[in-house]
């Protein structure tokens, strides 16, 4: 059997799994008192390293139980996989051409009552924002200002803003008087407390509280004071997964660095999964848990140098975009596995949704909670891929990943220099789990190329991208001596600069 017709079968199969829909709760009527919030995401997580997406090896036991009670989506896309965009788009709603953030270290635009935390705060909640930031731009050491560039979070808010440090002699927070303070743990461990102190203090009171926990792990971080690829966890974690016999990737080359990378990263996951039953455990103990909103997820992946890639995300691939997602809401009747295909504009409108408040007219996303409700897994039939700074566009689906590089960009230069991956693909995922096989140039997939790059262009319109390469358009819309010092080697940017936009980019195309 041919590839192509082994796609097309497949997909029926897939496809005729969700004809019927699985109501798995009635829409809550919340008349007295909204539900509490708590969302916990992670940082550079690939949906293939929790034990509940059918990792072995994994050890995730608090996580793989939220996924037993709740919603787990086998289909959450960063649809732009790389950290301050995303969190751009969770938290305005708002595509990287309006809010600002299309590539990391870019200052979000204010978000004039419309952004999620402000929603919140407007609705009543009392908010609690603890660990990685990564939306003030510019210089990463510095504290975020009480004001609008907290985006809402009005009420409790302990962040770093965005460091590579996580071991328990380096890793900080800046405190309620802008003072670096160390931790004394390591960094997710710290964050974790945080957060149950919030709980503690602000559960079961007159308001309803919404509480998210970023975790800067399982990113890789520094060690030394130089970049570089590690992953490293508590000793007696790390010590849980043995080096020999690691099972990597069907795409990453077996190698003893290989080995090394996915065992401090499986056990940061691990350390996570500790303090995620931490939070499940209070929540219970406050008596809130089942008078909550509760997700966890992540805002992109990780390849860990898959398919011979010596970077981790911003790429098409299955590993950078795919990422966990797993909800629980009041009045679930029953857990289930969901096909629904959720992008990250999606996330804030659904959020709000299920929490029963409208969301803002300028969300670009859908508030997907009624389909979750209803168990309708195919309200959705694309979700839309951009990355700004490699300067690609493309389409994910149940069935593919399409993207192209766009006229005129810049290819990653990387990429150019070491041969090793092209911005335009096209995998069949039913076929190909692992993306081995680009059919991009193909002549038997040209039709369904065409098809997907309509599918793409009308998501392009949706947003008026007009496909500028961002090497064109930074310029445009970022002040001269900020853009001027961005372009400086690190050691010699200024301490406390910054990458103020002049508005939109989508204005300045």
């Amino acid at each position: 059997m041919n590839i192509r017709l082994f796609c097309k079968l497949s997909t029926g199969l897939v496809l005729s799994s969700v004809i019927v829909f699985q109501a798995i709760g009635a829409k809550p009527e919340y008349k007295n008192k909204r539900p509490n919030l708590i969302f916990v995401f992670s940082d550079q997580q690939s949906f293939d390293m929790l034990g509940c997406y059918g990792n072995k090896e994994i050890k995730t036991p608090n996580l793989d139980k939220l996924a037993n009670e709740g919603v787990r989506f086998n289909h959450c896309i960063s649809s732009c996989p790389v950290c301050t965009p995303y969190r751009s788009m969770l938290l305005s709603g708002l595509h990287p051409l309006k809010n600002g953030a299309i590539v990391n270290d870019i200052q979000m635009l204010q978000g004039n009552g419309n952004y999620l935390g402000e929603v919140l705060r407007d609705a009543g909640y009392h908010t609690g924002y603890y660990g990685k930031w990564h939306l003030y731009g510019g210089d990463r050491e510095r504290p975020i200002p009480e004001g609008p560039f907290r985006y809402g979070f009005d009420n409790e808010f302990l962040s770093n803003n965005c460091t590579m440090l996580y071991d328990s002699g380096r890793s900080y927070f800046w405190n309620e008087n802008g003072e670096k303070t160390l931790y004394g743990d390591w960094e997710w461990k710290a964050q974790s407390r945080q957060a149950l102190d919030f709980l503690d203090k602000n559960a079961g009171k007159d308001k309803p509280i919404a509480m998210f926990l970023s975790w800067h792990a399982p990113h890789d971080w520094m060690a030394g004071g130089v970049r570089e690829h590690k992953y490293s966890a508590p000793q007696h974690l790390e010590a849980q997964y043995d080096l020999n016999s690691i099972v990597l990737r069907k795409n990453c080359v077996d190698t003893e660095r290989h080995r090394k990378y996915y065992q401090g990263h499986m056990a940061m996951v691990t350390s996570l999964d500790e303090d995620f039953g931490l939070i499940m455990k209070k929540l219970e103990n406050l008596e809130i848990a089942d008078n909550s909103v509760i997700i966890f997820t992540s805002d992109h992946g990780d390849l860990l140098e898959s398919h011979n890639w010596p970077f981790n995300k911003g790429r098409p691939e299955i590993e950078s975009i795919r990422v966990p997602l797993i909800i629980k809401f009041p009045g679930q009747k029953a857990a289930r596995v969901s096909e629904l295909l959720v992008g990250t504009l999606d996330l804030m409108p659904t959020v709000l949704g299920l929490l029963g408040i409208k969301e803002p007219k300028t969300c670009d996303g859908k508030n997907l909670a009624d389909e979750i409700y209803r168990g309708n897994d195919k309200a959705v039939k694309s979700v839309p891929l951009f990355y700004f700074a490699g300067d690609w566009r493309g389409v994910y689906t149940h069935q593919y990943t399409y993207t192209f590089a766009l006229p005129g960009g810049a290819a990653e230069p990387h990429a150019v220099k070491s041969g090793f991956l092209d911005n335009s693909v096209l995998y069949c995922h039913t076929e190909d789990p692992f993306e081995l096989n680009n059919l991009f140039n193909n002549p038997e997939y040209l039709k369904q190329k065409e098809k997907l790059h309509q599918q793409a262009s009308k998501w392009m319109k949706k947003f008026n991208d007009k496909g500028i390469p961002s090497g064109n358009l930074i310029p445009k819309v970022m002040y001269e001596d900020d853009y001027n010092i961005t372009k400086l080697p690190h050691p010699q940017k200024p301490k406390g600069f910054e990458t103020k936009l002049k508005g939109r980019p989508v204005d300045y195309q």
